[in-house]
């Protein structure tokens, strides 16, 4: 199970075990590594993962644990 951490300014840290995939459905080969950062703020050079351009750009958030909403209903699906 991975563990994903809200870095305060900078990028999310996901550590433990856990499958990075492209829309495509493609998985990035992170030659064993069991923890990443990925980027938050836009200004990676290195998208999706975290290359430290946050500091830089002046990336500002604070991110605290809350509950969220429960999710809204979907709508029925129509029956053919």
């Amino acid at each position: 199970m991975a563990n994903i951490t809200c870095k305060n300014h900078g990028p999310l840290r996901i550590e433990g075990d856990f499958k990075l995939s492209d829309m495509d459905g493609n998985t990035f080969d992170v030659a064993g590594r069991t923890a990443i950062s990925l980027c938050r703020c836009g200004a990676s050079q290195d998208k999706p993962f975290c290359d430290g351009s946050h500091k830089q750009s002046g990336f500002q958030s604070e991110v605290k644990a809350r509950t969220l909403p429960p999710p809204a209903p979907k709508p029925p699906t129509p029956q053919v």
